[in-house]
């Protein structure tokens, strides 16, 4: 029977109704481990003989449980597949192609001790806490029930079925199912049984649910206790130690009193206060931690314990590059601990309920939390959404059934603030249906989804990827939304509004997340936004050689996929935090810092949270070099305060002759739980130097010394024929050469705003201009492949002067650059680089600069000017101004994709290293308003980054690359968002900067 493979019913023989998800004393049996498995190519044929206890599965594979079969045995049960939106199969709800691998799993367990034995009171449960797609179950040789929706909790009672010694499960799993329309996710599909399997105790006078509801005011909290349980499991005794409460419940209709508790300490993000609580019955004991919170929605306003929220959060999928959706708790602590450290406050569970620890953490750590329902049906936009499930009342039980049992689960949580529907699953009278489940069941929290654009049906008004100009208009009281009239207008804007996905953090980026907090701060209206997401779903595999790399979309011979689509998030799959994530918690920080003549600023952020876990600690510094440091005493700042500090003089007035840079930063005090003492929550700088002046060299007399072959000029060669050169202090180097190109990324890549994720073929670019992507405009004028040619080379008493024209084949427009090399009186040498395009350029360009080719062993720097991360002008909050030092890998991003990394800008100050030491110094000179250029060293040419799908795939370096650029483009957020905004483009221009090359030696 394979019929319940392509219905539309939630599945059969689960035990109803859902239950939360508790830690409780009864006896469990952890099924995890190695069962059999055999993989099937198909649902259609199959009879159930493999149920039967006596079948010789002796032949067939080991697989482990959890786990996903694509990701185990290097190929031999399948690959994976990664769509964002487009179905891997023909969309013809509810059927599914005979193609559908099936997986077999069998498992022996001898019958545990504490199993009843017939006396029809005490029950075992079989639970299933994720398995993909839909599965059929059989214990001993008789069925079970089938199981549909793949990150949801379900249980079977298997009471009758045990029998003494061993017993034989057994678990039919199908890739795809009527259930893949509903879960078509932006992820990889992943079949199999990743989550925990556990046979549960119910014993006799046990508690078959339970809900502790916990509100809080005025240092005055509530609990009102709730559940089903049988006349045997009372008296209930509620127990709260440390609040010394002791609470009896004497029968079923006990339940549901409100009991007022004194002396409490509110939960929210910033100070997760939590309380253990036992509930002890006659037949188990539950323990859990609760918060006492209120959620409420007043006007426009969503709040928690009377203050307003803003959501700095994250969207989070669970994902491994080994382990695929596999749980692993030290993991996922490690995961959310980096999320605290960069200021994240709140995570969107995209695009289903995570695993239940996830939400525990959650608890722990502090974190606002919109908790997803298992839901999306993105595929069916191409069709102008005709045969959506969400419109078709033959689907209305299987979404009713997903989100009664999200709820049910997480309900005990009190990070949980929001309840979503779902994703990207257009709209329909489902999902009015679902959302008026929700207010019946748990009218305290709000229901939201992006999909409902009028606010017919749900409580916050929600949208990803609006661009500024729209979320503007949301925040204010004028102009046109998506897909509203005036009196829908008027509704949307009567609830609060959030992004819940935004700035879409693909390759290097996203920029623009300034602008946003920005308006977030100027309308009371805006509650802020996730941004998406949180890390790379690359998952780990191997090149034909054997090479390890981080595969995407289209690496596992995909009929069809979605590409790098998946690679779009602020952590690498290595765990590394991108610059990204470092330009977010700058943005965010909770605690901002001003300087108003000799008097700090200081304004809290915070949504419950005063300052007195932070200390503020001034460092002078002067030309990145440490003058002095010292501890604030600021007065404690209450939570959305502000303070002042009138600052001594000796913080505030130059230091010496050069740059004086004073940093204040707002530290942890003592160990938190995600943070060590000392630890940087927010930070501003300060220039305090003397009035800038610009100036340049002062030449030394003498003539250029010319023979056949070569120019020189002080401690530099040139070649005599091309004026380009050979050594510089004694170093090889070559150059320097017109550079225009980068390695385009991801942004730059995107034809078209938002049109892969929003399902819009008409979507339009950036701010809403449609056109085709920066990297395609940029390749159609040549800019990656330019030619170049000797205009003139000339020399005096002073200087060589070396004109050079560059343009690309078939082109037209071309640069000139001006080189100007002198000798100076010091020994150093002196450039100034000049650049001037022609006229009639009608495009934006990458970059504009020079590059010099150095020995491929000059891989350290160490410079003053702006770090420790790369920085564009869009992504540049997390840049300060300091002395810093990294190796060359150090200085790029191991982006996914190879693309443009490493610049930063504004450099004062640069030393080249290789093994042996120093062997070049560089040092800028201020231009007009102290404009001053930035450098990138790589070992790969942006034509590298250009051609190489993945990292591993960059040829063997040859050189080390310097760049100096006097200007780059922003990097936008294009791939899913807005483009580099206007203020941030660079568009030709005539061009300037100049340096001074000097031996670190000497």
């Amino acid at each position: 029977m394979t019929s319940y493979v392509d219905d539309y019913s939630p599945g059969s023989g689960r035990r109803t109704p859902a239950r939360a998800w508790l830690h409780s004393d009864a006896p469990e049996l952890n099924l995890d481990g190695d069962w059999r498995f055999r993989l099937l190519p198909s649902h259609l044929g199959l009879d159930d003989a493999v149920a039967d206890p006596q079948l010789d599965d002796a032949d067939w594979s080991e697989l482990a449980v959890p786990s996903h079969w694509v990701l185990a045995g290097d190929g031999a049960y399948g690959k994976p597949i990664y769509t964002n939106v487009i179905y891997p199969f023909p969309v013809d709800p509810p059927h599914i192609p005979d193609e559908n691998p099936t997986g077999e799993y069998r498992r022996r367990f001898d019958r545990p001790d504490w199993a009843p034995r017939g006396d029809g009171a005490a029950q075992v449960l079989l639970r299933f806490d994720g398995v993909e797609s839909v599965y059929r179950v059989w214990l001993n040789g008789t069925e079970v029930g089938v199981g549909k929706g793949s990150r949801l909790v379900q249980e079977f009672d298997v009471t009758e079925l045990l029998v003494d010694g061993e017993n034989v499960l057994v678990v039919r799993v199908h890739q795809w199912s009527s259930m893949s329309y509903i879960e078509d996710q932006d992820q990889w599909w992943l079949p199999g049984i990743f989550r925990s399997v556990t046979l549960l105790s119910r014993p006799v006078g046990s508690l078959d649910d339970v809900w502790l509801q916990t509100a809080y005011a005025d240092g005055t909290g509530t609990i009102r206790l709730s559940g089903r349980a049988t006349d045997a499991a009372f008296p209930v005794v509620v127990r709260i130690p440390e609040l010394s409460y002791e609470q009896s419940f004497d029968s079923p209709d006990a339940l549901g009193e409100v009991i007022t508790i004194g002396g409490v300490e509110p939960w929210s993000a910033e100070v997760p206060r939590l309380y253990d609580v036992e509930i002890a019955a006659a037949g188990e004991t539950i323990r859990l931690r609760t918060g006492f919170r209120t959620v409420e929605i007043v006007g426009d306003r969503f709040l928690v314990n009377g203050r307003q929220v803003i959501f700095r959060g994250m969207n989070r999928h669970e994902t491994h590059p080994v382990r695929g959706r596999v749980f692993d708790a030290e993991h996922a602590r490690a995961d959310m601990i980096m999320m605290k450290q960069h200021n994240v406050n709140a995570i969107r569970t995209s695009h289903y309920p995570p695993h239940p620890e996830v939400l525990t953490l959650a608890d722990e750590l502090g974190f606002w939390v919109i908790d997803e329902c298992d839901l999306e049906t993105h595929g069916f936009v191409f069709s102008g959404w005709a045969k959506n499930p969400s419109d078709d009342v033959a689907w209305r039980d299987a979404y009713l059934d997903r989100i009664e049992r999200t709820v049910e689960r997480d309900k005990n949580h009190p990070s949980i603030v929001i309840w979503s529907l779902g994703n990207e699953a257009g709209t329909g009278v489902n999902l009015a249906a679902m959302a008026q489940w929700v207010r019946g069941r748990d009218p305290e929290r709000p229901v939201h989804y992006e999909g409902d654009y009028t606010g017919a049906y749900t409580d916050i008004y929600s949208r990803m990827y609006p661009n500024l100009m729209e979320t503007e208009a949301i925040g204010g009281e004028h102009g046109a939304l998506l897909e509203c009239g005036p009196a829908e207008a008027r509704r949307v804007r009567s609830k609060p509004f959030l992004m819940c996905e935004y700035v879409h953090a693909m390759g290097n980026g996203p920029g623009a997340i300034a602008e946003y907090d920005d308006l977030t701060e100027r309308y009371g209206r805006l509650h802020g936004g996730f941004v998406w997401e949180w890390r790379d779903h690359g998952l780990l595999t191997r090149a034909a050689d054997g090479t390890p790399y981080y595969g995407y979309g289209g690496d596992f011979g995909e009929v069809v996929h979605d590409g790098n689509f998946v690679m779009d998030g602020m952590v690498l799959p290595d765990d590394s935090p991108t610059p990204g994530l470092a330009e977010f918690a700058a943005v965010s920080q909770p605690v901002i810092l001003t300087l108003d003549g000799s008097t700090l600023v200081v304004r809290s952020r915070f949504h419950s949270a005063d300052t007195r876990h932070l200390q503020f600690v001034a460092r002078r510094e002067l030309d990145g070099r440490m003058v002095e440091e010292s501890v604030l005493v600021v007065p404690t700042v209450p939570a959305g305060g502000e303070s002042s500090l009138v600052l001594p003089d000796e913080l505030l007035v130059p230091a010496g002759a050069g740059e004086t840079w004073l940093t204040v930063a707002a530290e942890l005090v003592a160990d938190t739980a995600w943070g060590p003492a000392g630890h940087v929550v927010a930070c501003a700088q300060f220039d305090r130097s003397r009035p800038p002046s610009t100036s340049t060299p002062v030449a030394a007399t003498g003539r250029v010394t010319r023979t056949a072959d070569e120019l020189t000029v002080g401690p530099s060669v040139f070649a005599a024929a091309t004026g380009r050169l050979r050594r510089l202090h004694g170093l090889p180097v070559e150059g320097p050469q017109l550079e225009l190109w980068r390695g385009p990324t991801d942004n730059d890549r995107s034809d078209q705003r938002g049109s892969f994720e929003l399902g819009d073929p008409d979507a339009t670019a950036g701010e809403g201009a449609p056109g085709p992507s920066s990297e395609q405009r940029w390749r159609d004028r040549g800019l990656d492949r330019l030619s170049h040619r000797l205009l003139s080379l000339s020399d005096d008493d002073s200087c060589l002067v070396v004109r050079v024209r560059s343009a690309a084949a078939a082109g037209t427009l071309f640069v000139d650059t001006t080189c100007t090399w002198t000798a100076l009186t010091d020994g150093g040498l002196a450039l100034r680089v000049e650049i001037n395009p022609s006229p009639a350029w009608d495009c934006t360009w990458p970059r504009v600069g020079v590059r010099f080719d150095l020995p491929t062993d000059v891989d350290r720097a160490a410079w003053f000017g702006t770090g420790p991360h790369e920085s564009y002008p869009d992504t540049d909050h997390a840049a300060r101004v300091s002395r810093f030092a990294a190796g060359i890998d150090e200085l790029n991003v191991a982006y996914s994709r190879p693309q443009e990394t490493g610049h930063r800008a504004a450099v004062r100050e640069l030393e080249l290293f290789d093994g042996s030491g120093p062997r070049l110094r560089l040092r800028s000179l201020a231009g007009p308003h102290g404009h001053r250029p930035g450098f990138t060293l790589a070992h790969h040419t942006p034509q590298d980054l250009d051609r190489s799908p993945h990292p591993y795939e960059l040829p063997t370096p040859t050189h080390s690359h310097l760049f100096l650029d006097a200007a780059v483009h922003g990097v936008g957020s294009r791939a899913c968002g807005i483009d580099v905004l206007p203020e941030h483009a660079l568009w030709p221009g005539a061009f300037r900067f100049d340096v001074v090359f000097s031996d670190p030696t000497t």
